[in-house]
């Protein structure tokens, strides 16, 4: 059965090592017959969330902020497979991919947590190699939520894992 996959790209370079990785995945999931829509985070105005508990009061919208995270909502509710892609940035993500996850909340929490059943997969670049605050947080977030980590591809130049991690699904 198809998947519909979402990328969350918090790169800030549109080419940099994370865009191979990404390019990679999504290449190899377009080639097991999956839809692939990739967010490149950086060229999108998406404002950090306001912790304003909005959540449902407006059916057009989870969220009182009327910004591009409304392309990513438009998405998220049919997506099967979320993809956190980031270089590593002070030992974690972006915070511009942070952002994003924290601005899920809004339709998790207008949807509920438990509508919500979705796999998902970190990719990660840097030139050091302490993923190790990343990961905790990845994992983290993908166990609260009851979501299946379908695995993680961590380091730069690693394109042929990229593309058998997205082929695989």
């Amino acid at each position: 059965m198809n998947k519909k996959i979402m990328i969350l790209n918090g790169s800030a370079r549109k080419n940099g090592n994370t865009a191979g990785l990404v390019e990679a995945f999504a290449d190899g999931a377009k080639s097991a017959g999956n839809q692939v829509n990739i967010f490149y985070l950086d060229g999108m105005d998406i404002h950090s969330c306001k912790g304003c508990l909005h959540a449902g009061r407006d059916s057009k919208s989870p969220c009182s902020q009327k910004d591009d995270m409304e392309q990513i909502y438009a998405e998220f509710e049919d997506t099967d497979v979320i993809v956190f892609a980031s270089p590593l940035y002070f030992w974690t993500i972006t915070g511009t991919l942070k952002t994003v996850a924290d601005r899920l909340y809004a339709e998790l929490e207008c949807l509920g947590y438990g509508k919500f059943s979705k796999k998902s997969v970190l990719l990660m670049t840097a030139d050091g190699g302490d993923y190790s605050q990343a990961v905790t947080w990845y994992r983290t977030y993908e166990r609260n939520l009851k979501w299946k980590n379908l695995g993680e591809v961590l380091g730069k130049g690693k394109t042929q894992e990229a593309y058998q991690l997205g082929a695989s699904i």
